[in-house]
């Protein structure tokens, strides 16, 4: 019997998504859409109906037919442009990872758009395709001649990017309104490039099946995507845990020591000579207080003697060119 505090802790705690599964349903829906994948490639190779058509939308010019339209697709088309839709859904499986507590939306986004730029990336590359803009010749296939069109890399990104908001539902309802809308939006981006002259109508079929195919396989992905989420948040956990554990360096703070009223009767100490220089001892009121110098009398100088002397020039008195002074002149004298 579980208590109050538990009931309250698993209503707060979120559940885990559950995780769709390849179903007899699903594998035989992928199956016959790769059905369709390799007829619609066998048609264009063998330029059978599928380029007649193609030839036949082309010719009819349908931005000529309906020109008021045109400014208005040349913006819509860009739902179906990898980078600004990328951005726009990752931010929302973002805000989605964040509020559940898992990183299962983004790892599907990732996912889904690292099979479909292989996928559709490898076909546009290997069959090379021309566009209905630089065709050469009325009729032929234009396989094989350097283009990159065919499949059609918007109607596919916009079949996977908007149709993985309907693979994350977590309601069945949820998933059919979201489901519907992905729907329309790749089917109004595919007629697009159609009426703008950038694709053939035989590389939106193709996007179109190649896109849903790259959400019919996910649940194959399911589980490596399962222990890359686990790897992640045990790697997550341990970074936080060693930040945790080794905290950032502090650099030590001096505090001063309390005085007490014994220190303030002691007498000032006095200044501490350091390289030839005396150190400023701090008042009590923290201003430094520079010591006294001590004042030399005048009498303790040291006398300078003037060179020369001091007394006037008289002509009476001889100069003095002995070496030994007055004393050695009078002594010469008084022998004489």
């Amino acid at each position: 019997m579980r208590t109050n505090d538990e009931l309250v802790q698993a209503e707060e705690r979120p559940t885990e998504p559950v995780r769709p599964r390849m179903t007899r349903t699903r594998l035989g829906i992928f199956v016959a859409t790769s059905v369709v994948y390799l007829a619609i490639v066998v048609g264009v190779l063998t330029t059978s109906w599928p380029v007649r058509f193609d030839w036949q939308v082309m010719l009819f010019r349908p931005y000529k037919q309906w020109p008021e339209i045109h400014t208005f697709l040349d913006y819509f088309v860009v739902l179906g442009q990898r980078g600004p839709t990328a951005v726009a859904v990752a931010a929302w499986l973002g805000w989605r990872t964040y509020k559940l507590g898992t990183l299962r939306p983004l790892l599907v986004l990732g996912t889904s758009l690292l099979l479909l730029n292989a996928t559709v990336g490898a076909a546009k590359i290997g069959m090379g395709r021309l566009g209905p803009h630089y065709a050469t010749s009325i009729g032929s296939n234009e396989m094989f001649a350097g283009g990159d069109i065919f499949p059609s890399g918007h109607t596919a990104n916009a079949v996977v990017t908007w149709g993985v908001l309907a693979y994350l539902a977590t309601t069945p309802r949820t998933r059919r309104v979201a489901s519907v809308i992905a729907a329309l939006l790749a089917l109004g981006v595919g007629m697009t490039t159609v009426y703008l002259g950038t694709h053939w109508m035989s590389d939106v079929t193709l996007g179109w099946t190649a896109g849903l195919l790259v959400l019919l396989a996910l649940p194959w992905f399911e589980a490596p995507m399962a222990r890359a989420e686990a790897w992640l948040l045990a790697l997550w956990r341990r970074v936080r845990e060693r930040a945790v554990l080794v905290p950032a360096p502090v650099a030590p703070v001096a505090v001063a020591a309390p005085r007490s009223p014994a220190d303030d009767q002691q007498p000032a100490r006095e200044p501490v000579s350091v390289g030839g220089r005396s150190a400023s001892v701090r008042s009590p009121e923290g201003r430094p207080h520079l010591p006294a110098r001590p004042h030399t009398a005048r009498s303790e100088r040291t006398p300078v003697t003037p060179t020369g002397s001091r007394r006037p020039p008289s002509p009476d008195r001889a100069p003095r060119t002995s070496p030994l002074g007055p004393a050695a002149g009078r002594g010469r004298t008084v022998g004489g």
